[in-house]
C-alpha cells in the first residue's frame, strides 16, 4: 500500500511499511524511511507505485485550468475528493485525484487552503483584486527587465533618471526602479556611481562627490533662512590701536587681528584681537539656530560652505579700515619678552589693514627675518611679535608647527557649475614660516589663557585636550600636551567654528559679570560638543575627498604617466608637490621610510576618487627620517 501524504507545504508519496493508528512508517521512492503522522495522510492508493504518483499527476494539473476549477466550484467548502469526483464524472483514479489536489494548491489566488486537502474558492471580489495585482506584478516584472537591458546598454530610461540621488545616496531596496537598477550593476560589474556616469545621469565626477557630501550634510540646501544681519552694538568703547589681519588671499572671515603699542620702560602691549559675533548672535536666536545646525564653515577647493550668512560675516569679520567689535586681550611684556600681566575687554577695535601672506612672505621670511628688512606697512610689529612668538615657544618647550611639512593650496579657474571645464593649480608652501609661528603662538596664547580665565571663574567652557596623544573635545580643562598648555579652548574663529562662538558667550558673559548661557555639566553644551566634534571630522573628511579629487583632476590635465614620490610606511606612499598620499602593492616591501621612488600611474578614476599607480624604480636620494614622521602627523 502507498500513501499521498503533505509534509513541510508541499506533498510527497511513500511505501507503507508499517502502520500504527497515529502514525506509519513510510519508505519514500529515494529509500530513506520516514515516520509521518496519520493525519498528514490525503490517499491511500495501490497503483500506481510511489515514485509514479507524483511524476504522472504533475503534468496533468498543469494542464487544469485555475479559473474553470473556480467557476466549477460552489461556494462553501470542500474536499478535494470530492471535486475530483464531480470534475471528473466518477470516482477519480489516484493519479486524476492527485492532479486536482495539485491544480487547487498551485492556485492559491483562487482557492484557499482550510484544512487537509479542504479548499474554500476566493470570494469573487477577492479574486478580482487578487488577480489585479498579479497582474500588475507581471507588468512591473515586464518593465523590470525592460529597465535592465536599456541599463546595460546604458541607455537611462526616465523612471531610472528621477531617482539618480536616492539611487546614489539613499537607496530604496522595495522600490522595483531599485531593483533594476541594482541587477544591472551586478550585471555589468559596474559601481552604482560608474552605471549612471556611463548612463549619463552623473554629468561630473564632481557633482557626484558634491552632492552626496549635501545629501548627508545639508539634506535642506546650503541656503540661509532670511534673517537680519544683527546691527552692530554702539556702546562699546574704543581701542586705541591700529590692529591688522594677517591670512591668505582667499579668506573673508577673518576672525583675528593683532597690534603692539610700546610702553617705554617697560616693554609692549600686544593686542590679540577676536572678531566678536557673540556680542549680537543671543543664544537661542534663529542665527543661533542657523550656526548651531551647521557647526562650521565647510571648506573645499575653489569653495566652501559658511557657518553664518554673508551678511553677518560682512557685518563682523574684521575688515581692513573699518572699527570692528572684538573681544581683546591684551598682553603686558616685558623687553625680554616675558608676560607680565594680561587684560580682557570687549571694545571696538580699528582695523588699520587686512594683510595677505603673499603679500609679506617675499620679504617677511626666514631668510630675510636676521636681517635688515625692507620700509614696508607692520614691519616693526611684525618683528617684534616674530620675537615674542620665538620666546612664547621657547617656554611652551613645543613647535607651535611642524617644519618641514607643507601647505597646499588649490586655485580653481573657471565655473565650478560646469567643473570639468575648470583647471587646477596646486602649489606648495613650507609650513613653520616666520608668519605661521607668529599667527600660531599668539593665538595658542589667546586660547590658552581665556580657557585658564573661564575655568578659574568656574565658568563651563568647550576644551580642546591631547593627552597620551589623543586630542578629544572636553568640558574639563585639561592639559594640552602636544601644544604644553594646561588648558587649551578654541576661541579664536567664532565666525567659523560653533564651539568658538560658545565659547565667546561664556567669556563674554565672564567679562561682564552676567550669567553665562551654559551652566556646569550643562546637557545643551554636552550635546553641542558632541555634534560638533562629530560634524567638524565629517567637513574635514570631505575636504581631503575634494582635495584628492581635484590632486587626480591635476594629473590629468598635466598628463602625467611617471611622478616621484616618497615611501611613508609599508607600501604607502606620498606623491611629490601634492597632498596624496596612496598604496602602490608593487613597491618592494623591504622599502624603508623615507626611500624616493619613482611610479608610473597607469588609471585614474575620478568617481573613486582613487589613482592606481605602478613603481618603476628607486631614486638615489632618500629623505630625512624626521621629515618623514614629520609630516606624517599632518
Amino acid at each position: 500500500m502507498n500513501v499521498l501524504f503533505e509534509e513541510d507545504g508541499g506533498f510527497k508519496a511513500g511505501s507503507i511499511m508499517a502502520d500504527n493508528d497515529s502514525s506509519l512508517q513510510v519508505e519514500m521512492p529515494s529509500g530513506k524511511r520516514s515516520k509521518i503522522k496519520a493525519a498528514t495522510v490525503l490517499l491511500r492508493f495501490e497503483k500506481p507505485s510511489a515514485p509514479a504518483l507524483l511524476d504522472q499527476a504533475t503534468p496533468l494539473a498543469e494542464e487544469i485550468e485555475a479559473d474553470f476549477l473556480w467557476e466549477c466550484v460552489s461556494d462553501g467548502e470542500f474536499s478535494f475528493l470530492d471535486f475530483a469526483r464531480d470534475y471528473y464524472g466518477h470516482d477519480p483514479a489516484p493519479v486524476d485525484a492527485t492532479a486536482v489536489l495539485l491544480a487547487l494548491h498551485a492556485a492559491p489566488v483562487y482557492f484557499h487552503r482550510k484544512g487537509k486537502g479542504r479548499f474554500r474558492k476566493a470570494p469573487p471580489d477577492i479574486l478580482a483584486a487578487a488577480l489585479a495585482s498579479l497582474e500588475k506584478k507581471r507588468q512591473q516584472a515586464i518593465q523590470v527587465e525592460g529597465w535592465i537591458a536599456a541599463l546595460k546598454e546604458f541607455r537611462l530610461p526616465p523612471e531610472i533618471a528621477a531617482l539618480t540621488d536616492a539611487l546614489l545616496y539613499a537607496p530604496d531596496r522595495n522600490r522595483p526602479e531599485t531593483k533594476a537598477f541594482e541587477t544591472a550593476c551586478s550585471e555589468t560589474g559596474l559601481s552604482a556611481a560608474q552605471l549612471l556616469f556611463k548612463c549619463g545621469a552623473v554629468k561630473s565626477a564632481y557633482h557626484l562627490h558634491y552632492r552626496r557630501f549635501l545629501h548627508e550634510q545639508f539634506p535642506k540646501g546650503t541656503a540661509f533662512p532670511a534673517l537680519a544681519a544683527p546691527q552692530l552694538p554702539d556702546d562699546l568703547p574704543r581701542a586705541d590701536v591700529r590692529a591688522f589681519s594677517i591670512d591668505d588671499a582667499h579668506t573673508t572671515e577673518i576672525d583675528d587681528a593683532l597690534s603692539v603699542v610700546k610702553l617705554p620702560g617697560i616693554g609692549s602691549r600686544i593686542g590679540i584681537h577676536i572678531a566678536a559675533p557673540g556680542l549680537a548672535i543671543e543664544h537661542g536666536s534663529p542665527l543661533d539656530g542657523v550656526a548651531r545646525a551647521r557647526l562650521s564653515t565647510v571648506y573645499m577647493p575653489g569653495n566652501k560652505i559658511t557657518m553664518l550668512p554673508d551678511a553677518v560675516v560682512q557685518n563682523y569679520t574684521l575688515a581692513g579700515g573699518v572699527d570692528c567689535p572684538a573681544v581683546s586681550l591684551y598682553l603686558t611684556v616685558s623687553e625680554s619678552l616675558e608676560i607680565l600681566d594680561h587684560e580682557s575687554r570687549l571694545e571696538m577695535v580699528h582695523i588699520a589693514a587686512n594683510l595677505r601672506h603673499h603679500e609679506i612672505e617675499p620679504w617677511f621670511n626666514a631668510e630675510t627675518i636676521n636681517g635688515p628688512l625692507p620700509d614696508q606697512p607692520f614691519r616693526d610689529e611684525l618683528v617684534h611679535l616674530w620675537h615674542f612668538a620665538n620666546a612664547c615657544e621657547g617656554r611652551r618647550g613645543k613647535p607651535s608647527a611642524m617644519q618641514g611639512i607643507n601647505d597646499y593650496n588649490f586655485a580653481i579657474a573657471g565655473d565650478l557649475a560646469d567643473p570639468d571645464g575648470c583647471t587646477v593649480d596646486i602649489s606648495e608652501r613650507k609650513r613653520g614660516s616666520p608668519l605661521d609661528k607668529l599667527v600660531a603662538e599668539l593665538m595658542i596664547v589667546a586660547n590658552s589663557t581665556w580657557g585658564g580665565l573661564l575655568a578659574e571663574r568656574n565658568v563651563a567652557c568647550l576644551y580642546r585636550a591631547q593627552t597620551q596623544g589623543k586630542v578629544r573635545m572636553t568640558t574639563s580643562p585639561l592639559p594640552h600636551e602636544g601644544l604644553g598648555v594646561p588648558q587649551y579652548a578654541w576661541m579664536t574663529s567664532p565666525l567659523r567654528r560653533y564651539c568658538d562662538l560658545v565659547n565667546q558667550w561664556q567669556l563674554i558673559a565672564c567679562l561682564q559679570g552676567e550669567t553665562p548661557a551654559f551652566a556646569q555639566k550643562s546637557a545643551e553644551l554636552f550635546a553641542a560638543m558632541r555634534d560638533f566634534e562629530q560634524t567638524y571630522a565629517a567637513y574635514a573628511d570631505f575636504q581631503r575627498l575634494m582635495e584628492r579629487y581635484w590632486c587626480l583632476r591635476w594629473l590629468q590635465q598635466h598628463g602625467v604617466t611617471e611622478i616621484d614620490a616618497t615611501v611613508r610606511r609599508e607600501q604607502l606612499v606620498k606623491l611629490d608637490h601634492l597632498p596624496l598620499l596612496l598604496r602602490v602593492p608593487s613597491v618592494p616591501a623591504d622599502l624603508g621610510p623615507g626611500r624616493r621612488l619613482r611610479l608610473a600611474v597607469e588609471t585614474i578614476d575620478l568617481l573613486g576618487p582613487e589613482v592606481s599607480c605602478r613603481y618603476l624604480s628607486v631614486l638615489d636620494e632618500v629623505l630625512p627620517e624626521e621629515a618623514v614622521e614629520e609630516e606624517e602627523e599632518q
